[in-house]
């Protein structure tokens, strides 16, 4: 079993010598829970990819204290990645940048970059202080479920399979980091978070989004790019489209009456009058930033409800809503209209 504790300053310094020595510890970061190991420690890194069942083509996030730590990592910061790093860390954005060659080739998929960030998390910010060693944290979840947005979800999936679990509450944000790639001009979103487009291009000037789709048995240069993650275990239908609330609601009439149990992740604008609509409903909240906080709770407490489908309208994919949407479309199992 393994154990769950609060995030007191006496666990968390018995967290960084887990850490210290090898071990890997679940701890929150204001996106999703991490899994962390030292970055430094190619043996402890493994563990992370046995402990997820990851491939390991699919590199993992460097975790510092602050900027001034690049040096340990990277091999040159450019311009454009002075600008965001000054602008956004700490908080939920990821550079790629140019690794140092001494790194373990586990921490970057066997490419020349490494992802980094520095959280903004005091649970987080002081186990990297405590720790003294970069921490390489991909979500703390079965490879390809659900991330988890509180220390019970990191349990459900990882139990056995980590040494601890440090409990900070749920995270603020519910969504992995956005990951921007600043070696190309100009920079590109490799996978939307919580900083927007918007906000990058804000302080950047023009920024792309990566629309291909990876190959993945190559070494990918961001988490995320998969084109199926982030799902829950019951399939996922996605309606979307200028029609998307109506077919929606035809679905939910006709699931119905072929006596299937469908959930409902629910837009708040979906409900009145079709709140008996399903077999079981997670409301999702009245804003974005609500909507990204709940959607990972959400399908994993209808997993729990034990349905076999889940249903979900699409978002429009703007500001926070780019992200919601990314999430959405590699959770989905079947999409309709989008």
């Amino acid at each position: 079993m393994t154990p769950i504790l609060p995030a007191t300053p006496k666990n968390i310094a018995h967290a960084a010598r887990i850490l210290q020595q090898g071990g890997l510890v679940a701890f929150p970061t204001e996106t999703v829970y991490g899994l962390g190991a030292n970055a430094l420690n190619a043996d402890a890194l493994a563990r992370i990819f046995t402990a997820k069942e990851r491939p390991t083509q699919d590199p993992l996030i460097v975790h510092l204290t602050d900027k001034e730590e690049l040096p340990r990592i990277v091999s040159a910061v450019s311009p454009a990645a002075q600008t965001l790093a000054e602008a956004f860390w700490p908080g939920p954005l990821t550079l790629i940048l140019p690794r140092l060659p001494h790194l373990p080739a586990l921490l970057s998929a066997g490419l020349p970059t490494v992802a980094v960030r520095v959280p903004n998390h005091p649970v987080a910010q002081a186990l990297l202080q405590q720790a003294g060693v970069p921490i390489a944290a991909p979500s703390a979840n079965r490879f390809g479920h659900t991330s988890p947005t509180t220390a019970a979800h990191v349990w459900q999936d990882l139990n056995g399979r980590v040494d601890l679990i440090l409990d900070g509450g749920e995270t603020q944000v519910g969504l992995e980091s956005t990951v921007v790639d600043v070696s190309t001009s100009p920079a590109r979103i490799l996978r939307p978070g919580g900083v927007t487009r918007e906000m990058l291009e804000s302080v950047l000037g023009q920024v792309t989004a990566l629309g291909q789709k990876r190959n993945p048995e190559a070494g990918l240069p961001s988490p995320g790019l998969l084109e199926k993650h982030y799902a829950p275990r019951a399939e996922m239908v996605l309606f979307g489209g200028e029609n998307a609330q109506e077919t929606l609601f035809a679905a939910l009439t006709e699931a119905r009456a072929q006596g299937r149990r469908v959930g409902w992740l629910a837009a708040q604008e979906d409900l009145p009058g079709w709140e008996d609509a399903a077999a079981a409903l997670y409301p999702l909240g009245a804003d974005l930033p609500s909507v990204a906080h709940q959607i990972y709770a959400g399908m994993r407490w209808l997993d729990e409800q034990g349905v076999d489908v889940i249903f979900c309208r699409d978002v429009e994919a703007v500001g926070l809503g780019l992200a919601i949407a990314d999430r959405l479309r590699r959770a989905a199992t079947r999409r309709v209209g989008c």
